[in-house]
């Protein structure tokens, strides 16, 4: 099958789609011909979005930290395009940076609440519509931070350390299911994440890179749509890494 071709037919949503990584991945997955689900919290950016990517996209305004508001959005979302045959969650926060012995414990749950609770909840609910059908692919996005731990972002590194944990669980749970689980750890991403960040974080991030570069949203989507894709078919419960050589294992 062409390049052009690879989502034909086929259906994603998209967690964060309106923006950075999820929005590169939409990008590509319309382009080669599938049909996307954006979930975002944010609704101004989920109409400029959807009116980018036109008729092939839907815009479903999620807030992922309600399991109620999930389980709706992902019955809305098979409904409107009949199936979902991959799911990318790349919604997150990066947290405030602080050392662990000041960080603000209502700040440690909100992130926790977003990157792992939100997170878990769109895997547990689209998992299930996808064990039904007998197909599916699903790609959390973590982080390189997720398996080094960077200093004055210990909730950041710990709410990814345990994606990486959830997806080699349900990697394993649904592995005789047709269904596979793979994350992502990137390094940093040129993304509007980066808003969010110090710049004093930013510069540690960009010094522990061989590359001397943060990756782009592009280079991003590039690994998640194989992963999302009927191409990726004896890979679950894995860890790729996305980091400029920063990943030593």
């Amino acid at each position: 099958m062409a390049m052009s071709e690879r989502f034909e037919g086929m259906t994603a949503i998209i967690t964060g789609g309106a923006s950075g990584i999820g929005l590169a991945v939409a990008r590509r997955v319309v382009a080669e011909g599938g049909r996307v689900a954006l979930w975002d919290v944010d609704p101004a950016r989920l109409k400029a979005a959807t009116a980018e990517l036109g008729e092939k996209s839907v815009a479903e305004r999620v807030d992922v930290v309600d399991p109620a508001d999930v389980e709706r959005a992902a019955k809305a979302s098979n409904a409107a395009m009949g199936q979902i045959d991959a799911l990318v969650c790349s919604a997150g926060v990066a947290g405030q940076n602080a050392l662990v012995i000041d960080y603000p414990i209502a700040e440690w749950k909100r992130v926790f609440d977003i990157n792992v609770n939100g997170l878990f909840y769109c895997n547990r609910f689209v998992a299930s519509l996808m064990k039904a059908r007998g197909y599916g692919r699903i790609v959390n996005v973590a982080s390189i931070a997720g398996k080094e731990g960077n200093p004055t972002a210990s909730a950041y590194s710990a709410s990814k350390a345990a994606v990486i944990g959830l997806t080699k669980s349900l990697g394993k749970e649904l592995a005789k299911d047709g269904v596979s689980v793979n994350a992502v750890t990137p390094a940093t991403i040129e993304t509007p994440i980066l808003e969010q960040v110090s710049p004093a974080h930013i510069a540690y991030m960009r010094s522990k890179i061989p590359m001397e570069r943060f990756g782009t949203v592009d280079e991003a989507a590039s690994l998640i749509c194989w992963l999302a894709s009927r191409e990726c078919s004896f890979s679950t419960g894995a860890v790729f890494d996305l980091s400029g050589g920063r990943a030593t294992y």
